[in-house]
């Protein structure tokens, strides 16, 4: 039988997942999920709503709670990442502290994701360190953001089986499929890149070359934004004659989304706390025993499918193609062999295996380079402790890069995150 720890299990992403499993937890041969979380008050109310959303499916399968991640992970078959260092407000300081600066603040990238990143590596060697000595069979399946940088600081500073995933190569094989009236399994994408840095180069339905029509879907999604940088990327992605991870906006618009961002009254975070707020106060209603519509508000769309889909294809040595952060070896030759990469791979019960990749031109290799540049100071950093990394790391960033103000900027971060850093004490 298969025990999966949800180390986050606080978060208002938990009922999409518990779903994913419930639904599938015959031919996972699942009997307990153990939901893991410092927040107790939200672990209870997340784990009442799992037992009641088991008990609607008339799934005989243990939901358990702990605040303890030695407890969590003992014994596991499969690990499940979904936390957050420092919650929201932690998210909300980082965004507030590029706006400030004039820098993009987003959560995954740039200045924001630099300090989320920092925050976020010495939780996960932690979880790696006890999954080594509780569980050392398991595979971690990595969620937490920033995912490629999360995935490669662990497949650098342990031995943990680890695979980093993302909701968004699913999302455009999902909306390939609606697009072209065909099941999922039908989708055959060429993508390549890293995580939130990747291009799809080619849609493949049923066998048949799709890659303009889908192109052309992309960009029309563009355009239905209605804002000045979406604008510009629909027409960017014609340009290319490929699609570029909507990610891209920051760097190929970096003015426009800056300019967006400072017109808002409120953050992303902020929008977010709110939609949870309205969540938990759903997920608390005893009468609720199933994941609520309200859910969509939240985003990360298909997050459950993706988990899931991963987690049975190894249980089940099904060899299906997915899209997955996994170690680069020699996969992408523009990038060191050590490094994580987000490249389609054939799921086996011993694991992803990497499907060959044609070259990379000048206008794709150069700015995967840069970024995987800095991914690879952060990581330093965040494990390390290493103040000069960390300068380098904000210095080479597309997004920051003045090296004037990094000394400054990085000193911010360390003021406002000094409980979250403990690898920086001496700096």
């Amino acid at each position: 039988m298969v025990k999966v720890a949800v180390i986050g299990g606080g978060s208002s992403y938990t009922p999409e997942l518990l779903e994913g499993l419930l639904e599938r937890r015959s031919s996972l041969n699942l009997d307990r999920i153990c939901l893991m979380d410092i927040d107790s008050q939200r672990l209870q109310i997340l784990s009442s709503l799992g037992e009641r959303m088991a008990a609607k499916m008339g799934a005989d399968i243990r939901i358990e709670s702990t605040t303890q991640p030695d407890q969590a992970i003992d014994g596991a078959d499969y690990v499940i990442t979904q936390f957050r260092v420092g919650g929201m407000a932690a998210r909300i300081r980082d965004e507030k502290l590029g706006l400030r600066n004039h820098i993009i603040g987003q959560e995954t990238t740039g200045i924001g994701g630099f300090a989320k990143a920092l925050r976020t590596i010495p939780a996960i060697l932690n979880i790696a360190a006890i999954i080594e000595k509780r569980a050392p069979q398991a595979w971690l399946i990595n969620f937490t953001n920033p995912a490629g940088i999360i995935t490669e600081s662990v497949l650098k500073h342990s031995s943990v089986r680890v695979v980093g995933l993302c909701n968004i190569p699913i999302g455009y094989i999902m909306a390939a499929a609606k697009a072209f009236s065909v099941p999922p399994s039908s989708i055959e994408l060429d993508y390549a890149g890293l995580n939130h840095l990747s291009w799809v180069r080619g849609c493949r339905v049923d066998g048949i070359d799709r890659f303009p029509e889908f192109l052309e879907i992309i960009a029309g999604e563009f355009e239905e934004e209605e804002k000045p940088s979406s604008r510009a990327m629909a027409m960017w992605t014609r340009f290319l004659g490929v699609v570029p991870n909507y990610y891209f906006a920051y760097y190929f618009c970096t003015a426009l989304v800056l300019e967006e961002l400072k017109a808002r009254t409120r953050t992303r975070g902020e929008e977010v706390v709110e939609v949870e707020t309205t969540l938990f106060q759903k997920y608390a209603d005893p009468a609720l025993s199933e994941k609520p519509a309200e859910l969509e508000k939240r985003g990360g769309a298909f997050y459950s499918t993706a988990a899931v889909n991963l987690i049975e294809s190894l249980a089940t040595n099904r060899g299906d193609i997915q899209v997955v952060n996994v170690r680069n070896n020699s996969i992408l030759s523009e990038l060191p062999p050590e490094c994580a990469v987000e490249i389609p791979c054939r799921i086996t019960g011993s694991g992803p295996v990497p499907l060959p990749q044609s070259p990379l031109p000048p206008e794709h290799r150069g700015m995967l380079q840069v970024v995987k540049a800095y991914e690879e100071l952060t990581v330093r950093a965040g494990a390390l402790g290493d103040r000069k990394s960390a300068i380098l790391a904000l210095a080479t960033h597309p997004l920051v890069r003045q090296v004037s103000e990094v000394s400054r900027l990085f000193d911010e971060i360390l003021e406002e995150n000094c409980q979250f850093l403990p690898q920086f004490a001496r700096s």
